[in-house]
């Protein structure tokens, strides 16, 4: 029997789909399947695909000749590569012309773009799709969008990432909180990339009301990107009761240690946030956003997005009524529980590799 050999790729990488590939390399090779992972050499360092027992190639996020010529030569002889986000799609799909391997594309969220931006991303959106054997959608949102650019076979896979580990020791809880300066006050956690679609000046308009309370909630905010520097200047010149803290490895301690998790962005999928506060039994504020409410059911406070009156009185009903936030906390961890398994994930996932492979099959082959 021959031995699977697939190939993933990741461009940018956010957190969810960085955190699924390292899930599905760990899954495949378990499973006696070869995984190469092609993704920029800071990702790796994040996901560790080594450890998960893969084969790291690095590869910048560009679409230069060098870099595609790199791609192409970890693809070729491989069964199905996998492309997860869309300019990782488009990128492989320029590397593997000619070549006739099996592509299969992740969609992990989507695009905000307007003006000639808009129109932009939805010729890559058209060119990824519609050069994929399989497109799989996080979310029914994500499939009815891949079917309407033109995707010849798009299916729902709300992949799985793992879950966080329980911070059960009060101790550990309490060093989180005095690192942080929140030993004797409400701590708010938020999580993401800093960029104008995660709603962070709504969270900041959040914030003024909440100096009214006493002790005054501290709100921490957790990620790196380019609105750091505008957001820091915002909240010393306001004087408000917000850190950030940069990107951290330690991330579901920091949130094991927190009174409410608040959720602001524009659009999400399957939100790292929200599952990680989920499953710790931390009560989550979220915007009522793309797939949020299917993902949270009941489990969560959900609040329009930028309406920061909403999210400010959302945070402080649930501070004020410590019954309602251990309501939340079972109801979430109930939630939790009804989500699709890292091996269910796999499995799927696996079982659309053997399909596409054995179609490559010549006439009388044994499968792989």
């Amino acid at each position: 029997m021959t031995q699977l050999r697939t190939v993933q790729v990741l461009g940018g990488g956010s957190a969810g789909s960085g955190a699924h590939v390292r899930s599905l390399a760990a899954g495949l090779v378990a499973r006696g399947v070869r995984v190469t992972v092609c993704a920029p050499v800071e990702l790796d360092r994040a996901h560790d695909f080594g450890g998960a027992g893969a084969h790291h190639v690095p590869v910048p996020r560009r679409g230069d000749p060098t870099a595609l010529t790199a791609l192409r030569a970890a693809c070729a002889g491989a069964d199905v590569v996998h492309a997860h986000g869309l300019h990782a799609a488009v990128r492989t799909a320029l590397a593997l012309a000619g070549l006739r391997v099996p592509l299969v594309v992740t969609w992990h969220t989507r695009a905000h773009t307007e003006g000639p931006r808009a129109r932009l991303t939805g010729l890559l959106e058209r060119r990824a799709v519609r050069a994929a054997d399989v497109v799989l959608g996080t979310t029914s949102e994500l499939v009815d969008r891949a079917r309407g650019r033109g995707a010849r076979d798009a299916r729902l896979a709300a992949v799985a990432v793992p879950a966080p580990p329980r911070a059960t020791a009060d101790a550990h809880e309490n060093k989180a909180r005095a690192e942080l300066g929140a030993v004797e006050r409400p701590l708010l956690m938020a999580v993401g990339s800093l960029v104008p679609d995660q709603g962070y000046d709504t969270l900041l308009d959040a914030a003024r009301a909440w100096r009214r309370r006493d002790p005054v909630p501290l709100l921490t905010i957790a990620g790196e990107g380019r609105e750091r520097g505008r957001l820091q200047r915002r909240i010393e010149n306001e004087e408000l009761p917000v850190q950030l803290v940069g990107r951290r490895d330690d991330i579901s301690e920091l949130l094991a240690a927190a009174d409410v998790a608040v959720l602001a962005s524009r659009w999400e999928a399957r939100s790292v946030l929200a599952q990680e506060a989920l499953r710790l039994g931390v009560p989550l504020v979220a915007t009522a956003v793309g797939a949020i409410p299917e993902l949270v059911g009941d489990a969560a406070e959900l609040v329009p997005y930028g309406d920061a009156t909403a999210l400010s009185d959302a945070v402080t009903r649930l501070l004020g009524d410590p019954d309602h936030r251990h309501r939340l906390a079972a109801r979430g961890r109930a939630q939790a529980a009804t989500w699709p398994t890292e091996d269910e994930t796999i499995a799927q996932v696996l079982a659309i590799y053997d399909e596409l492979a054995a179609l490559r099959l010549p006439a009388g082959s044994p499968p792989g």
